[in-house]
């Protein structure tokens, strides 16, 4: 490559370098510069300055002057209920663990079934209303088509007495 080449290979990198520079920083640095200029050309500040009287802040040991003191050695020693739990090994740990979660799991059946049990006498007491209640659409359903078949024939009856009306000279409304 020629000394001229490279020059201008530099340049461009120069400038491509600049380029990505103002392209990643650009809206951070316009943001910023346009903020100033908004509050160096206004006369008075957007909010009033604050005075704030708070009390200076508590520090640990007044709050809690026992976790100052980390070199407790005996933690927890005069504890026989703790002592016993942390002389246990770790399969009688987990023995205990698993016969929690079986307990759990046997109460969670227990209701599971209880609420099965309660479902199905709720489902068979719905059939049972259900039953009850196609069985006197049944009956309604009978007694209308019997009521039908006595208009009908009632129809005839009338329309029969009318017709012999007419004949004996009946004139009609």
């Amino acid at each position: 490559m020629s000394r001229r080449s490279t020059t201008c290979l530099r340049c461009c990198l120069v400038v491509f370098a600049v380029v990505s520079a103002l392209a990643v920083c650009g809206p951070a640095l316009y943001w910023r510069l346009k903020e100033s200029l908004k509050l160096g050309g206004s006369s008075k500040p957007s909010c009033p300055l604050c005075t704030c009287e708070c009390p200076p802040p508590l520090s640990l040991l007044k709050i809690a002057p026992g976790l100052a003191n980390l070199s407790v050695t005996d933690c927890g020693g005069n504890d026989p209920d703790l002592k016993q739990e942390m002389e246990k090994q770790f399969v009688d740990l987990l023995t205990e663990e698993l016969k929690l979660q079986e307990a759990v799991s046997e109460e969670r059946v227990r209701h599971m079934n209880i609420t099965f049990a309660e479902a199905k006498r709720a489902a068979s007491q719905y059939q049972r209303e259900a039953e009850k209640c196609n069985a006197a659409t049944e009956t309604c359903e009978e007694a209308r088509e019997r009521s039908e078949a006595l208009l009908i024939k009632e129809r005839k009856v009338t329309s029969l007495w009318e017709l012999r009306a007419r004949q004996m000279g009946w004139e009609g409304e």
